[in-house]
């Protein structure tokens, strides 16, 4: 298995220098995951919740930025130490399809996080430039693919300083507003006591927590510290673990910072004022001079909204990567990976902007959290297992009480999201008007998500060293137990007069030599033969019965021994039930030598051939 990120992986030294350059070096990953936390998906979620619900999701928000900083201390942990990422861990653990299913489901959750961002950074460009429609801002967010080529290019460094720039830029311009906006903090305290008013409150909440703890971060932090070059003995490792952790803790409280300002900017200026339904980005915008009294505020509103839609468009087109390459080990040109990601998301949301129209937006924004809340848990389950285990983490495994913590906070996301599904699929057979339709359609797609998050969460528990044997790539290798030898007495060689016939009887010849029996397999095809079987008589079968003689009198020539066999209908029934009759030892076959759409329309003789003997099959 390749390296993470393989282009910029172990490329930043952190050994050289004082403590303090040291430091330096290794801070840069966590400022780029905490873009994650800070991006027009969790501007939309902030709003909503601050102007429908005041002061009173805050709980939620430090909730949330507390689970968020003790997960992404497990991810730098998992790539340190074990020099993999989430996906790579996840593939050598998981049994195929499983790797699958949740390679597919992480895909949806960066289509519909890079969603949030496209989004994002269209209506902010729109805000700046009046002119310029959300449906094509949409499409100028294609260009911002090739920036992230291009700065990686430059090196991992040079990425970092970009984002972190951008990180700055969004944290003054809210601190301006907020100072604009003046809130009580007395009121904002308030907040911090936990609580869910309703059904739409908890929908928000949820909402939140998805737009907080994002799956892709947790795939792309345990690549980006690998980027980090240190002594791999305990010392280092340890060192490593410190640094990142310090690096985690200032990034992710500072995307607290801004999620907490969008919300109580939203619940002073909104909610305060009585107007309880902005979930619009756009509306938002719009609202805050009058209720401000101040031009400044929409300006850095718009300007912080472009940052963050552009810094976290690159983690997530980043995180697409680590993904695709981590549970598929398939690497693709970047250009070609990144575009694929933007794509994924322009193409819905151009979708329903043209059919409900940009005052969708808002929605769309919404509903791509809740996708992404919805798909944490098979995230944070894996992760959690991959830390504790004593023998892929070593000493290095988290201890006992953040074990604790963390399949609490893996239960409350999971409850949370069970709670609002359920009601989701309440709400839409007691409205829809075929509930069959849905309850044999929408609820067993549910149903199975849910038995595949409890498999990935309870067999680990039972079985333990499943993936230590899976970690050797071909399991634990296995003394070779020798037969007695002894030369094949019958050889069986397909024919059909092309010109593989002649490799099949040069290489049945080399292996049997003179002492074996040669019979030559021929199977009639014609109509004739289909429906007649061996009463078929037609030119055809004269025709083939005559080639057939023809190959047995040259091989006999030649010294050897060997005799004819015809089949007739389908090759793929009558040459096991020729090989069988003849007591055959060895079947050799020429390969037809066409593929795909041939295979579809002619048929793969040798696949279904393969699987109906209990010979040897040589292919020549």
């Amino acid at each position: 298995m390749s390296k993470s990120l393989e282009e910029v992986n172990a490329t930043v030294n952190t050994a050289q220098g004082t403590k303090w350059k040291r430091l330096l070096a290794f801070l840069g990953p966590a400022y780029m995951i905490s873009v994650g936390y800070m991006d027009p998906g969790n501007w939309a979620t902030d709003i909503a919740g601050g102007s429908q619900f005041g002061y009173s999701l805050i709980w939620v928000l430090v909730m949330s930025n507390l689970i968020a900083l003790l997960l992404q201390s497990h991810c730098a942990r998992l790539g340190i130490v074990a020099g993999k990422d989430l996906a790579q861990a996840s593939r050598e653990t998981y049994p195929k399809f499983v790797n699958y299913f949740l390679y597919i489901l992480a895909e949806i959750a960066i289509a519909a996080c890079d969603l949030a961002e496209v989004l994002g950074m269209a209506i902010g460009i729109h805000l700046l430039f009046p002119s310029v429609s959300i449906l094509a801002g949409v499409c100028i967010t294609v260009l911002d693919s090739f920036l992230l080529l291009f700065l990686l290019n430059k090196g991992i460094r040079k990425l970092e300083a970009f984002i972190i720039s951008l990180v700055a830029l969004i944290g003054i311009s809210f601190l301006i507003q907020l100072i604009i906006a003046k809130p009580n903090l007395g009121e904002v305290a308030t907040g911090l006591i936990p609580g869910i008013e309703n059904d739409e409150a908890l929908y928000i909440a949820i909402g939140i927590i998805g737009a907080t703890v994002m799956p892709h971060n947790l795939y792309l932090h345990s690549s980006l510290v690998q980027t980090r070059k240190f002594r791999r003995n305990e010392e280092g490792i340890k060192k490593a673990l410190r640094f990142n952790l310090i690096d985690s803790a200032v990034a992710l409280n500072l995307a607290l910072f801004v999620n907490a300002a969008i919300l109580i900017l939203a619940a002073t200026s909104f909610f305060k004022q009585g107007v309880h339904n902005v979930t619009e980005i756009e509306d938002a915008h719009k609202l805050l001079e009058p209720m401000l009294g101040s031009a400044l505020a929409p300006l850095l509103f718009a300007i912080a909204l472009i940052a963050a839609g552009q810094s976290s468009t690159i983690t997530s087109t980043l995180a697409g990567q680590v993904v695709m390459e981590g549970y598929l080990n398939l690497r693709i040109p970047p250009w070609i990976r990144r575009l694929v990601t933007r794509l994924l998301a322009i193409i819905p949301a151009v979708i329903t902007i043209l059919i409900l129209g940009e005052s969708s937006t808002g929605d769309m924004l919404i509903l791509s959290q809740v996708i992404l809340s919805l798909q944490l848990g098979f995230a944070v389950i894996p992760l959690i297992h991959f830390v504790s285990d004593a023998k892929k983490m070593g000493e290095f495994t988290i201890p006992r009480w953040q074990k604790i913590l963390s399949w609490l906070a893996a239960g409350i996301i999971v409850s949370l999201n069970i709670l609002l599904v359920f009601n989701f699929l309440k709400e839409l057979v007691s409205n829809s008007e075929n509930p069959i339709l849905i309850s044999f359609t929408i609820v067993p797609v549910c149903i199975f998500c849910l038995i595949m998050l409890f498999y990935i969460a309870i067999v680990p528990f039972f079985e333990k060293f499943y993936h230590y044997k899976r970690n050797e790539f071909h399991g634990e290798i296995k003394e070779i137990v020798f037969d007695e030898l002894k030369p094949y007495q019958t050889i069986a060689i397909t024919v059909d007069f092309s010109g593989s016939d002649n490799k099949a009887i040069n290489k049945a010849l080399m292996i049997g030599g003179k002492d074996a029996n040669y019979i030559l397999l021929h199977v009639l095809e014609s109509t004739n033969a289909v429906v007649y079987g061996e009463d078929a008589f037609d030119m055809e079968r004269e025709q083939d019965v005559l080639f057939l003689k023809r190959y047995v009198d040259e091989i006999n020539a030649k010294g050897y021994k060997t005799q004819m066999a015809l089949g007739f209908g389908s090759p793929k029934v009558a040459i096991p039930e020729m090989v069988k009759q003849n007591n055959c030892d060895v079947l050799i076959m020429g390969k037809h030598g066409h593929r795909a759409i041939k295979d579809i329309l002619l048929g793969n003789t040798i696949e279904e051939v393969r699987h109906k003997i209990e010979i040897p099959l040589m292919l020549v």
